[in-house]
């Protein structure tokens, strides 16, 4: 027989279970889109690799829609958090890059290229989150790294801020197309560093260069030592 204080608990600990629950749902969808792509996992396999019925991922999300959504929602949230975090830990532009392309490699080291095109054909209110994302918040992003360049003469003082934003912001679509056109040959990572630093370098005064090629070598001793771990 329950107690007046067996149910107050209850009543307590409820929300919080469900939110846990939720949580996990999430966190194994976002696991399994990245590593094979949203349209190849359905309701059925994230049920089963949870270990729960799908009836009971139905009792958070109405529909795969509404959950890729809720994933998208997440994504966007801790890149933009990680991107102020890099620009405010960052002792000089190009350092803020290399941070960046540093969380962009944990993050995303097995994601499969096909997330983003699966997104935006089959559930187009996740992709408008990315969408406006990358418009918006990254483009703000990518054009205060560049006057801050300026600023500390790591950058040319020609540039015009707003055009090279906006072509940086365009371009970061490739490393996808890239890796979807030749899969296993090219991961999303390794094209996004190279096209980034190709980027970079067009950007940058002889200063810059010194920089970007320090930076570079340490970067790349650490990914070396990262992939040798046992």
């Amino acid at each position: 027989m329950e107690t007046l204080a067996t149910v107050k608990v209850s009543i307590v600990l409820s929300p919080i279970l469900n939110m846990e629950q939720k949580e996990r749902i999430q966190k194994k969808a976002r696991e399994l889109y990245l590593r094979y792509g949203i349209r190849s996992v359905s309701m059925d396999d994230i049920a089963n690799n949870l270990g729960m019925s799908k009836k009971t991922i139905y009792q958070f999300f109405s529909e795969k829609d509404e959950l890729v959504t809720a994933v998208m929602d997440d994504e966007v949230n801790f890149t933009e958090h990680e991107c102020s975090l890099c620009k405010n830990e960052a002792r000089n532009a190009v350092e803020e890059i290399f941070l960046t392309l540093e969380r962009l490699y944990e993050q995303f080291s097995n994601m499969n290229p096909m997330v983003l095109y699966d997104a935006e054909k089959f559930h187009p209110k996740a992709f408008e989150k990315f969408r406006k994302m990358k418009e918006v918040f990254l483009l703000e992003v990518v054009m205060h790294n560049i006057r801050r360049g300026i600023a500390e003469e790591l950058y040319r003082d020609d540039l015009n801020v707003e055009m090279m934003g906006l072509y940086r912001v365009e371009t970061m679509m490739a490393p996808f197309s890239m890796a979807a056109a030749a899969p296993g040959k090219y991961s999303f990572v390794d094209v996004a560093r190279e096209t980034m630093e190709h980027f970079l370098f067009g950007l940058s005064t002889i200063k810059g260069h010194k920089l970007i090629s320090k930076y570079r070598e340490e970067t790349r001793k650490k990914q070396q030592q990262h992939k040798h771990k046992p």
